[in-house]
Protein backbone atom coordinates (compact mmCIF):
# COMPACT_ATOMS: atom_id res chain seq x y z
CA UNK A 1 0.00 0.00 0.00
CA UNK A 2 1.42 3.36 -1.17
CA UNK A 3 1.02 6.29 0.66
CA UNK A 4 -1.81 8.47 0.41
CA UNK A 5 -1.30 11.78 -1.57
CA UNK A 6 -2.59 15.02 0.09
CA UNK A 7 -5.10 17.54 -1.37
CA UNK A 8 -3.98 19.43 -3.50
CA UNK A 9 -6.53 22.21 -4.94
CA UNK A 10 -6.98 22.65 -8.19
CA UNK A 11 -8.74 25.90 -10.43
CA UNK A 12 -10.93 25.39 -13.87
CA UNK A 13 -9.46 24.95 -16.43
CA UNK A 14 -8.81 28.37 -18.12
CA UNK A 15 -8.68 28.52 -22.14
CA UNK A 16 -6.58 30.70 -23.64
CA UNK A 17 -6.53 31.77 -27.31
CA UNK A 18 -3.87 29.43 -29.29
CA UNK A 19 -4.76 26.05 -30.72
CA UNK A 20 -1.81 23.59 -30.42
CA UNK A 21 -0.43 23.19 -33.71
CA UNK A 22 -0.10 19.63 -34.99
CA UNK A 23 -0.98 18.17 -31.24
CA UNK A 24 2.19 19.49 -30.08
CA UNK A 25 2.45 21.80 -26.53
CA UNK A 26 4.57 22.28 -24.42
CA UNK A 27 4.08 22.15 -20.44
CA UNK A 28 5.51 24.49 -17.81
CA UNK A 29 4.87 23.57 -14.23
CA UNK A 30 5.43 26.46 -11.72
CA UNK A 31 5.54 25.16 -8.39
CA UNK A 32 5.98 27.86 -5.24
CA UNK A 33 6.38 27.18 -1.79
CA UNK A 34 6.17 29.64 0.68
CA UNK A 35 8.17 30.67 4.02
CA UNK A 36 5.40 31.85 5.58
CA UNK A 37 1.19 31.29 5.48
CA UNK A 38 0.73 35.36 4.66
CA UNK A 39 3.49 34.73 1.74
CA UNK A 40 1.58 31.68 0.23
CA UNK A 41 -1.90 33.60 0.12
CA UNK A 42 -0.19 36.29 -1.48
CA UNK A 43 1.69 34.37 -4.00
CA UNK A 44 -1.76 32.73 -4.74
CA UNK A 45 -3.76 35.70 -5.40
CA UNK A 46 -1.24 37.07 -7.53
CA UNK A 47 -1.35 34.07 -9.73
CA UNK A 48 -5.24 34.62 -9.67
CA UNK A 49 -4.83 37.87 -10.78
CA UNK A 50 -2.47 36.27 -14.07
CA UNK A 51 -4.80 34.17 -14.59
CA UNK A 52 -7.50 36.93 -15.33
CA UNK A 53 -5.16 37.97 -18.87
CA UNK A 54 -5.13 34.34 -20.00
CA UNK A 55 -8.06 34.67 -22.69
CA UNK A 56 -5.73 37.40 -23.89
CA UNK A 57 -2.63 35.39 -23.46
CA UNK A 58 -0.36 35.26 -26.93
CA UNK A 59 0.45 31.34 -27.33
CA UNK A 60 -1.70 30.08 -24.21
CA UNK A 61 -3.70 27.13 -24.92
CA UNK A 62 -4.65 27.21 -21.33
CA UNK A 63 -3.88 26.55 -17.73
CA UNK A 64 -4.86 25.26 -14.40
CA UNK A 65 -3.99 26.88 -10.71
CA UNK A 66 -3.11 24.74 -8.21
CA UNK A 67 -2.59 24.62 -3.98
CA UNK A 68 -1.61 22.63 -1.26
CA UNK A 69 -2.08 25.29 1.63
CA UNK A 70 -1.03 23.36 4.57
CA UNK A 71 2.31 23.24 2.94
CA UNK A 72 1.69 26.73 1.84
CA UNK A 73 2.25 25.91 -2.02
CA UNK A 74 1.16 26.73 -4.84
CA UNK A 75 1.70 27.37 -9.18
CA UNK A 76 0.59 26.69 -12.23
CA UNK A 77 0.49 23.99 -14.46
CA UNK A 78 0.37 26.16 -18.41
CA UNK A 79 -0.13 24.79 -21.66
CA UNK A 80 1.36 26.66 -24.74
CA UNK A 81 1.61 26.00 -28.28
CA UNK A 82 5.30 26.66 -28.59
CA UNK A 83 8.28 27.89 -26.52
CA UNK A 84 7.53 31.68 -28.04
CA UNK A 85 4.63 32.58 -26.16
CA UNK A 86 5.48 30.95 -22.35
CA UNK A 87 9.20 33.35 -23.16
CA UNK A 88 6.70 36.48 -23.90
CA UNK A 89 4.84 35.39 -21.15
CA UNK A 90 7.96 35.07 -18.74
CA UNK A 91 9.11 38.79 -19.68
CA UNK A 92 5.77 40.68 -19.66
CA UNK A 93 5.85 43.86 -16.36
CA UNK A 94 3.28 42.10 -15.14
CA UNK A 95 4.95 38.50 -14.56
CA UNK A 96 8.37 39.76 -13.94
CA UNK A 97 6.98 42.35 -11.45
CA UNK A 98 5.77 39.27 -9.25
CA UNK A 99 8.41 37.05 -9.59
CA UNK A 100 10.49 40.14 -8.14
CA UNK A 101 8.24 40.72 -4.91
CA UNK A 102 8.61 37.24 -4.00
CA UNK A 103 12.24 36.08 -4.84
CA UNK A 104 13.82 35.15 -1.71
CA UNK A 105 10.65 34.55 0.11
CA UNK A 106 9.70 31.30 -0.63
CA UNK A 107 11.25 28.16 -2.73
CA UNK A 108 10.71 28.44 -6.53
CA UNK A 109 10.33 25.20 -8.82
CA UNK A 110 9.79 25.49 -12.71
CA UNK A 111 9.79 22.21 -14.90
CA UNK A 112 9.14 22.40 -18.70
CA UNK A 113 7.90 19.25 -20.60
CA UNK A 114 7.26 18.76 -24.18
CA UNK A 115 3.84 16.96 -25.22
CA UNK A 116 3.08 15.65 -28.42
CA UNK A 117 -0.44 15.55 -28.13
CA UNK A 118 -2.74 17.72 -25.79
CA UNK A 119 -4.53 15.16 -23.45
CA UNK A 120 -5.93 17.44 -20.26
CA UNK A 121 -5.56 14.02 -18.35
CA UNK A 122 -2.04 13.52 -18.91
CA UNK A 123 -0.81 16.43 -18.27
CA UNK A 124 -2.57 17.07 -15.03
CA UNK A 125 -1.18 13.42 -14.26
CA UNK A 126 2.26 14.66 -14.95
CA UNK A 127 1.87 18.21 -13.05
CA UNK A 128 0.31 16.19 -9.92
CA UNK A 129 3.03 13.69 -9.93
CA UNK A 130 5.56 16.48 -9.44
CA UNK A 131 3.54 18.57 -7.42
CA UNK A 132 3.00 15.86 -4.66
CA UNK A 133 6.76 14.27 -4.87
CA UNK A 134 8.68 15.13 -2.22
CA UNK A 135 11.47 16.91 -1.94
Amino acid sequence: MGTPRRRIFRSRWKSGPAIPLDDFVLVGVTDFTAHGYGQSVAVALAGMRLRRTWPSTAGAVGMWLFADPLRRRSGSVSVWADERGLKEFTGRPDHVRIVRAHRGRGELRSVRREFEEFEPDAVWAYALDLITEER
